[in-house]
């Protein structure tokens, strides 16, 4: 299975178009966790940018330099390194954060360095939105469907990543012995997009890119199914639709 930095090449520009930005009610919460306003923030697999851009200062780490290319032209700092190794100095954070990348982490290595780098009281928090955002029941059943084949054919072709089930997130952190409380919070973000949104959004989706470089056809995924129920059922203009996160918080 090829490594994080190798499926996620090629793509940077229609991730950063059509992935969401995490809601700004995840920073107000960190905030009230650790009792800070201005907390120093490393944002782990950064990506391009669109967790980092939560706090007026913050330092991303990231492996890709497709990705860290356009965080740096957004005006970011994002520093090249893996969660495993930053690089970072020890108790250098107040928060470090993992959006949408937890999945990609070793954690055996990963979750030592988030304790290595938050200082006493601290907050590790890792969020995901929920596959798909809510905008018709058509089309969730539709995506849901498309998901389970996508997942499926990760599995039988051996590209399924070792950590790549975002449930057991909660259960790792508890088991790690490095935090103090874990606990998990959700929030809503609402959104807009057209069809060709939510679909770029699916094609973003790091299991349809290996699986499409490995030869799957869009038909065997599910994508040809689901750009017909969303033509048919969202028209051709916007349509709002609604984001759930899933905050996973791992107090030091």
């Amino acid at each position: 299975m090829a490594d994080s930095v190798t499926r996620f090449s090629g793509f940077a520009e229609l991730y950063d178009r059509v992935r969401p930005s995490p809601p700004a009610e995840i920073a107000d919460l960190l905030r009230g966790w650790i009792a800070a306003e201005d907390p120093e923030v490393v944002d782990l697999g950064a990506g391009t940018g669109l967790a980092t851009a939560l706090w007026p200062r913050a330092i991303g780490v990231e492996p890709s330099a497709e990705m860290r290319a356009i965080a740096v032209a957004r005006g970011l700092t994002v520093l090249e390194g893996t969660a495993e190794r930053t690089g970072l100095p020890d108790a250098c954070a107040d928060v470090v954060t993992a959006g949408q990348a937890l999945h990609w982490f070793d954690p055996d290595r990963a979750l030592p360095e988030v304790a290595r780098l938050l200082r006493p009281g601290g907050v590790f928090a890792a969020f995901d939105c929920d596959w798909p955002p809510a905008v018709d029941w058509e089309v969730d059943q539709a995506y849901r469907e498309f998901n389970r084949l996508e997942q499926e054919l990760e599995v039988a072709r051996g590209l399924r990543p070792p950590y790549a089930d975002k449930p057991d997130h909660l259960a790792r952190l508890r088991a790690s012995g490095l935090f103090r409380h874990v606990a998990e919070v959700c929030l809503h973000s609402k959104d807009s997009g057209d069809v060709e949104r939510l679909l770029g959004v699916a094609n973003s989706q790091g299991g349809v890119v290996a699986l499409l470089a490995d030869g799957a056809t869009e038909q065997e995924i599910g994508l040809t199914r689901l750009r017909e129920v969303a033509t048919r059922r969202m028209g051709t203009g916007p349509r709002p639709w609604w984001w759930t996160y899933r905050v996973r918080l791992a107090v030091r």
